[in-house]
């Protein structure tokens, strides 16, 4: 493999068109108006726009000003009038193994038989609704039944805890709650409704819960105000006309995970939003329409939601959704979905593979991945040792990587290989180059453009339609957080270099910063140099205050199962580093454990490992896969210091 030159998988379909990318994206940037008018056609609307883009009022942008439309129908209606009616919209795969088909005419009759139901129960347009269900088919069809009739939602991932739900009930004046008794997750239930009476317990403003019965298991369900899913959906068909939304009326609000203050609430439009995501899907992964597409990840997350739910929908594709956890209940749990599916493109985060890593080439061994043409990835920036595993173990190094790079606040992809435009040459740990629309520039901290090879922040010259309308209820600390730092510019926080072929690498967040002896690391440089040790399937590295040193590096590693006897591996990894970085990135302290808190959508909680090692309050840990992992770094950090204190 030739990193720097990139590489591409072999074969005529996958021959690199950068002069075709180069075409579009330079079109895109020339006349944008235009271009943004054509690439609108991907939806149905109700009533043409009188302006492409409204900029006179930065950084409240407006897009296809005045246009009307109904996302629920863009999804469902407009492909029953064809050969879709009968088509797969998903596959659903219970953590047990039971599986559901639901057809485009099924979906269609299930959300207007549930936007009867929120009718009924008194929700009009413009209320708030917060979902909180786990990956069922509930879940797309309560969002596509809100967007329906108008009404807003908040999605809040199946994961958070009491306090967390009722901090989004609060701020978005929620009037009711969807929700389950519980759900399934590594062979066990999961408590939702009794999270959803504990939050209602700090909140006033909800009026109504509605409960999916999926565990069966026993709960709580207050007269007056809880009420059975099935008991409120009539039977047969219950058409509900779709409401005429403006492109800039409210389509849901997601929270950032607000680790730091109060979350933001990221409000998304019904009309920019659907164009970019039903554009940047085709533009990075060129479905075709006997494609199965699986997005492995949660739908109360921005990729579900953009990649799972809406962008899917509005292009009429077969998605696969899977209830539970990747490594339950066996590690090759994602390998036998795709044989099983015939899956043809797998989109998944670095976390998600680096975790299977852990397990061996046994288990993608033991199946037939053959179906599979192209791979993706989200959430963070991958190592190009996990970029090779995946290419070579898991596409038979001929499927191509879409690395993708975005954000909750962005709505879709912004820098990302393109093969509906052309494929260029990857190369390991890049995103490549910017969607069709995205200006961005690496910038120092004065904002002045940095040449190729510097590190620098990352930030956006101009709009694009996907990007959110405003923070809900928020518009000063909109403009704080996001504009400010860099006038005229949207700043998202994160690190880059561009290399000299134009390619972006994307570092991290500006805010994960080591200050070693006066020296600034990113904690994405130690992670990555670690992860590319054969030792190491995954690392989580954070700085701790040191008197001399200002901080010094402590990482917690998981070693691979076939070097977990080795007494010597920490040694080799100090060794190594040293060799390969130099000695002021070599962690003082180094910890093995089992595993790293993550979140049920694979994230590792680097917040988490830090304050737990530090002696410090966790915060809230619900949304952790495993508690267990926290235990098991307070275990390593005494046993550290009982080790130290003997050898002092």
């Amino acid at each position: 493999m030739d990193e720097e030159k990139g590489i591409l998988p072999t074969g005529e379909y996958y021959t690199p068109h950068m002069n075709r990318y180069r075409e579009v994206y330079e079109r895109s940037l020339r006349e944008p108006e235009k271009f943004w008018s054509e690439q609108a056609q991907v939806l149905d609307w109700f009533r043409t726009w009188d302006r492409v883009l409204d900029d006179s009022n930065p950084p409240f942008y407006r897009w296809f000003v005045n246009g009307k439309l109904n996302v629920s129908y863009n999804c469902l209606d407009r492909h029953l009038k064809q050969h879709r009616r009968n088509k797969a919209a998903y596959i659903w795969v219970a953590e047990n193994g039971e599986e559901k088909i639901v057809t485009y005419d099924g979906l269609y009759r299930r959300v207007n038989n549930f936007a009867r139901a929120l009718q009924d129960l008194g929700i009009r347009r413009g209320d708030r609704v917060v979902i909180y269900l786990p990956m069922i088919l509930e879940a797309p069809v309560a969002m596509l039944a809100c967007a329906r009739i108008g009404a807003v939602f908040s999605f809040v991932f199946a994961g958070f805890g009491a306090q967390a739900l009722a901090d989004r009930i609060k701020d978005s004046e929620a009037t009711m709650v969807i929700t389950a008794d519980g759900g399934f997750r590594n062979g066990k239930i999961v408590e939702l409704k009794k999270t959803v009476d504990e939050a209602l317990e700090m909140t006033s403003t909800v009026r109504t819960v509605v409960v999916v019965k999926r565990t069966g298991h026993e709960v709580n369900m207050e007269e007056g105000r809880d009420v059975w899913w099935h008991d409120v959906v009539k039977d047969g068909m219950n058409y509900v006309e779709p409401e005429w939304m403006d492109a800039n009326d409210p389509l849901f609000i997601l929270y950032t995970s607000g680790t730091t203050g109060k979350p933001k609430g990221a409000l998304h439009g019904n009309g920019g939003y659907s164009v970019w995501v039903a554009n940047t899907l085709r533009w990075a992964f060129d479905p075709q329409e006997d494609d199965r597409w699986w997005c492995a990840a949660d739908i109360g997350w921005i990729t579900g939601h953009s990649y799972i739910v809406f962008a899917p929908l509005i292009l009429g594709l077969t998605s696969i959704m899977y209830e539970g956890s990747i490594t339950y209940p066996a590690p090759d749990r994602l390998w036998e979905i795709v044989e099983r599916y015939r899956v043809n493109i797998l989109y998944t985060s670095p976390t998600a593979i680096r975790t299977l890593m852990r397990y061996g080439e046994k288990y993608p061994k033991m199946h037939d991945l053959s179906s599979l043409k192209t791979l993706g990835t989200v959430g963070e920036p991958i190592n190009p040792a996990a970029w090779k595993w995946y290419y070579e173990n898991i596409g038979g190094s001929r499927c191509p990587i879409i690395d993708t790079y975005w954000q909750t606040e962005t709505g879709g992809f912004m820098i990302s290989p393109q093969l509906g435009l052309g494929l260029v040459p990857l190369k390991p740990g890049s995103a490549t180059f910017p969607m069709p629309g995205v200006d961005p520039v690496v910038v120092d901290e004065s904002g002045r453009e940095l040449p190729p090879e510097q590190k620098g922040y990352i930030i956006y010259r101009r709009p694009w339609p996907g990007m959110f309308l405003t923070l809900y209820r928020d518009p000063e600390r909109f403009k704080k957080v996001y504009f400010e730092r860099f006038p005229g510019n949207y700043f998202c926080g994160d690190y880059c270099v561009k290399d000299k072929d134009g390619y972006y690498w994307l570092l991290g967040r500006a805010d994960e910063v080591l200050n070693v002896s006066g020296h600034r690391l990113g904690t994405i440089e130690v992670e990555d140099a670690l992860i590319s040790y054969k030792e190491v399937a995954e690392a989580a590295v954070f700085g701790r205050p040191d008197p001399v040193k200002g901080e010094v590096i402590v990482a917690f590693v998981v070693i691979k199962d076939e070097f977990a006897h080795d007494r010597d591996v920490v040694q080799r990894i100090r060794k190594r580093i040293r060799e390969d970085l130099g000695p002021i990135y070599v962690p003082e302290e180094i910890h093995v454990v089992t595993k790293l808190p993550k979140t049920r959508s694979g994230k590792i909680m680097r917040r988490v490992v830090k304050a737990v090692a530090l002696g410090q309050l966790p915060g809230d840990i619900s949304t952790l896969e495993d508690s267990a992992s926290v235990e098991e770094i307070k275990t390593a950090i005494e046993e550290f210091r009982r080790q130290a204190q003997s050898a002092s």
